[in-house]
């Protein structure tokens, strides 16, 4: 197969499936994966894919040019997945922080019935949990993001600087094995490296369309993180990799 067959393959298969693994594409195209990681880093200059650890992704726009409730609906099975083992984490009398990201939102569907202290600068998670009589339900204020229908800065920032908390769950839009979880977002990245600093266990969550991936700002090294969340998809490698650094790795059917 010409190589400008194989591109037009790589490019039908990926608007297909939105992610693509090397040794699966190999296999589909009868090559080897020497040939398809080149392939990737043709089309990657091209800024037709971007790759990742072990295959390849879409090129999509950042997360917060996409309207929350389209971010809400990307990788739904994964987000469930994601988020029930995410509140089986959860303990009684727990207090815990949840930030403003699609993934966390899904978590407060499975919120279990415990009396909690729920800390967050998300306005989509007060508004999710605003009639659970059971929580004390605290908003850090501050300055409003509209993108990210969040609470950001210096204000919201120093709220939180009294507690202690026992479980953070975060997301971002990359976690790479040598740089740590990253955000696109400047001030969101320095609030969550606030939170991080006051939380025992510190939990991200991602689907696997994240791991190996850079943004533009990184807030947290791999060495902070308790605990990986992600999907059956997630890259094995990628994982045990993560898992030799002491980061506990959990993974939703």
């Amino acid at each position: 197969m010409l190589a400008i067959d194989r591109h037009r393959r790589i490019l039908d298969l990926l608007n297909q499936a939105g992610t693509l693994r090397t040794i699966e594409t190999a296999t589909d195209l009868c090559v080897t994966d020497e040939t398809v990681r080149k392939d990737f880093e043709v089309l990657e200059k091209r800024g037709e894919l971007i790759r990742i650890h072990g295959g390849a992704s879409r090129p999509e726009r950042t997360r917060e040019e996409l309207p929350f409730n389209e971010r809400q609906a990307i990788r739904r099975e994964e987000k469930l997945a994601i988020a029930k083992i995410a509140a089986s984490r959860i303990q009684a009398n727990d207090t815990i922080f949840l930030d403003a990201s699609s993934t966390v939102l899904t978590l407060t569907e499975f919120l279990p019935d415990l009396p909690l202290t729920i800390l967050t600068n998300a306005l989509n998670v007060f508004n999710a949990l605003s009639d659970r009589p059971n929580l004390d339900l605290i908003c850090t204020g501050g300055l409003f993001d509209s993108k990210s229908r969040s609470f950001i800065g210096l204000t919201a920032e120093k709220s939180l600087q009294r507690y202690n908390i026992h479980r953070m769950f975060f997301s971002g839009n990359g976690l790479h094995l040598d740089r740590g979880v990253s955000e696109s977002n400047s001030r969101q990245a320095a609030f969550k490296e606030r939170v991080i600093a006051n939380a025992e266990d510190v939990v991200f969550l991602a689907d696997h369309s994240k791991l190996g991936q850079k943004s533009g700002f990184f807030f947290a090294e791999v060495d902070y993180l308790s605990c990986l969340i992600t999907d059956k998809a997630a890259d094995a490698d990628f994982i045990e990799k993560l898992q030799s650094r002491g980061v506990t790795v959990l993974q939703g059917s």
